[in-house]
């Protein structure tokens, strides 16, 4: 079996990834404890820094799950559902994340841990929607039938990411959830370290698909050479044509 693509580009991104990440990492921790404090909200507010930046990543990773099902179910490539597995994997990851980082902010700001504000909810059902996707892959490993099924399965999740993004304007003055952050929403100072954290969480998530890319190439590599090695001893046990 040879690598794909994915997998040797998996493999070329995790030294460089991982420098660049602890890199920028130093210095997005200190641009978020300099930035200046919000006039109404506090320290508090410096969640901003870390939040958005985790949902734009749970996205990244849903909408690559839809990307690398729609490439499997065309191209009959392992590589591509590899890819999809690994980027739901991460995107639940930080989608997780956001849902952790969220109630605090909400206990900070509006005084209690959760509301069920379109936003949350929906974010909520999106975490549901692909977690109920890795038990589907973690209960039918190495089924091609299942494969394909939750190719379509993630393509069809991806769907929810709209709708998590534009809830609030959906549902209109009845979201409590702060709007989409526009041109001008953030203070002096702020734009920058709110920029790095995009940046540095983005990093965060490519490196991380990375090592979950190479791991599932390795994991694929050592399931295609198990019946040579079992079948090898086997035949050195049979009588040899003379």
């Amino acid at each position: 079996m040879q690598a794909g693509v994915l997998d040797r580009a998996a493999a070329n991104l995790r030294t460089p990834s991982l420098w660049a990440l602890l890199a920028l990492s130093g210095l997005y921790a200190v641009a978020v404890l300099t930035a200046p404090e919000d006039a109404v909200q506090g320290v508090i507010q410096k969640i901003l820094y870390v939040h958005p930046a985790c949902a734009f990543a749970a996205y990244l990773g849903f909408g690559l799950t839809a990307l690398g099902g729609a490439l499997y179910l065309w191209r009959d490539d392992e590589q591509y559902d590899r890819l999809a597995l690994a980027s739901a994997e991460v995107g639940v990851v930080f989608c997780t994340l956001v849902i952790l980082t969220g109630p605090i902010w909400a206990r900070g700001t509006w005084g209690r841990w959760w509301s069920w504000d379109p936003r949350l909810t929906v974010t909520l059902l999106l975490w549901f929607v692909y977690l109920a996707y890795l038990l589907l892959r973690s209960f039918t490993e190495g089924s091609t039938r299942a494969a394909r099924f939750a190719a379509v399965y993630g393509i069809a999740g991806v769907l929810a990411i709209p709708l998590n993004y534009f809830a609030i304007d959906l549902f209109g003055g009845r979201a409590i959830h702060p709007e989409n952050l526009g041109r001008g929403s953030l203070g002096a100072g702020m734009g920058f370290p709110f920029a790095l954290g995009m940046v540095t969480v983005l990093l965060a998530f490519f490196h991380l698909l990375a090592r979950r890319l190479e791991l599932e190439g390795l994991r694929a590599h050592d399931a295609f050479a198990e019946p040579a090695l079992r079948s090898g001893p086997a035949r050195a046990e049979g009588s040899w044509p003379t």
